[in-house]
């Protein structure tokens, strides 16, 4: 995949050097993953390589975002970043919707053009099913969009009592510590409204513990939980919302009463993900050193990947770390020299202004690691400058 520079002989004997064609980079998704791709490959090979950046949206906006709309803490265009501010030496972005990928000969179609790379990049992220779970869009709501977080802040101050159950529909899903926090958020909502005694809060979902890899991370969890009389549900999934008596079904049979369902929607791959081939068993499979697929010259990374790391945008911002490496080593004939580790941290919030931080390690030993530090309104400060920091990075704002 080397691109060297041609000697060429004219008719006269003259040599001319002819610069190499630029090897084209198209990355589909501009979460994290593409966002961080992108910068880096314009940072180190620029001269190397041009990049296209496809996204169907026009902005970006970090995951923990939603819960600022949700709260009334920020408006919603407070919290998106437009694709329009990128500005990146060698990168091109076009919004665009993908419609077809075929990953054996690196093309890709949109529903405005068609693209030939040398290098295919997909990180198109995880899609929610809402379908999945009969019932849950007529009387469920959710906070993982953030169309869902603004109809879910409009509808919290008709909630004055009764029971708010927050229900993770399928595994895995997205940033693993939110459901959590949501509920110690809705807590300190409703502690503010002077209602929290008329509510109940209780979290169900299909695991065993709220971070499963990490048993003392769980139970720091579990005691904050617990603390604010929220309890959690382990092993059971909601499998249907019997909306007329307003019932949660479980998969396990039974069912639990609500006045207000918060759902963490059904993951999956996108539909263009999936009738390309390139989906097994749900998700893209990787080669979990440098996120390759099966097929040459293509990666997948991030949330679509199968890679056995928690789908979070800081684990898709260290792949797109390692892509980029690689990458650059096998257009320079070399190889990859660090592995990727699904190395990365998680904030969570604690309420009262407190954060928290799961640092987590899925690969770099023989198992999974993770480990809780704080909560602490230093963290806070740090996931400030966290958000700061990409900003300036990936806009320059």
């Amino acid at each position: 995949m080397a691109a060297r520079e041609r000697t060429l002989t004219t008719s006269s004997g003259a040599s001319i050097v002819q610069a190499a064609v630029k090897k084209h980079v198209l990355i589909l998704g501009a979460g994290f993953a593409g966002l961080e791709l992108a910068t880096r490959l314009s940072n180190s090979l620029a001269n190397e390589v041009r990049v296209t950046l496809i996204d169907q949206s026009d902005s970006f906006s970090f995951g923990f975002s939603k819960l600022d709309i949700l709260l009334g803490r920020k408006a919603t265009a407070d919290v998106l970043l437009p694709y329009r501010d990128i500005s990146k030496d060698g990168v091109e972005f076009r919004q665009e919707r993908v419609t077809s990928i075929d990953p054996e000969l690196r093309r890709v179609t949109t529903d405005r053009s068609s693209y030939d790379a040398d290098v295919l990049a997909i990180a198109l992220g995880a899609d929610y099913d809402f379908d999945a779970t009969p019932g849950f869009v007529e009387g469920g709501f959710e906070f993982y969009s953030v169309a869902g977080a603004e109809r879910m802040r409009d509808a919290l101050p008709d909630f004055e009592a009764g029971s708010i159950l927050i229900g993770i529909l399928g595994h895995p899903f997205k940033c693993p510590p939110a459901p959590f926090e949501g509920a110690i958020l809705l807590h300190d909502h409703l502690v503010g409204r002077g209602i929290r005694e008329a509510a109940e809060i209780r979290v169900i979902g299909p695991m065993a513990a709220p971070v499963p890899i990490a048993k003392e991370v769980s139970q720091s969890i579990l005691d904050a939980l617990h603390q604010r009389a929220i309890e959690y549900v382990p092993n059971q999934r909601v499998s249907e919302l019997d909306t007329r008596r307003r019932e949660a079904r479980l998969a396990a049979g039974g069912s639990v009463p609500y006045d207000l369902f918060v759902g963490i929607p059904v993951h999956r791959v996108p539909e263009v993900v999936e009738s390309s081939g390139l989906a097994v068993d749900g998700w893209v499979p990787v080669d979990h050193t440098n996120l390759a697929t099966r097929y040459p010259g293509v990666y997948a990374l991030g949330d679509v990947a199968g890679a056995p790391v928690a789908k979070a945008g800081v684990f898709a911002e260290a792949a797109a770390a390692v892509v980029a490496d690689d990458i650059a080593a096998r257009l320079h004939d070399g190889v990859l020299q660090r592995p990727y580790e699904g190395e990365g941290s998680c904030y969570i919030e604690f309420g009262g202004g407190l954060v928290g931080k799961i640092e987590a390690n899925f690969l770099g030993g023989p198992a999974p690691t993770a480990r809780l530090v704080g909560p602490s309104r230093e963290l806070a400060a740090e996931k400030e400058a966290f958000a700061s920091t990409r900003r300036e990075r990936w806009f320059g704002s």
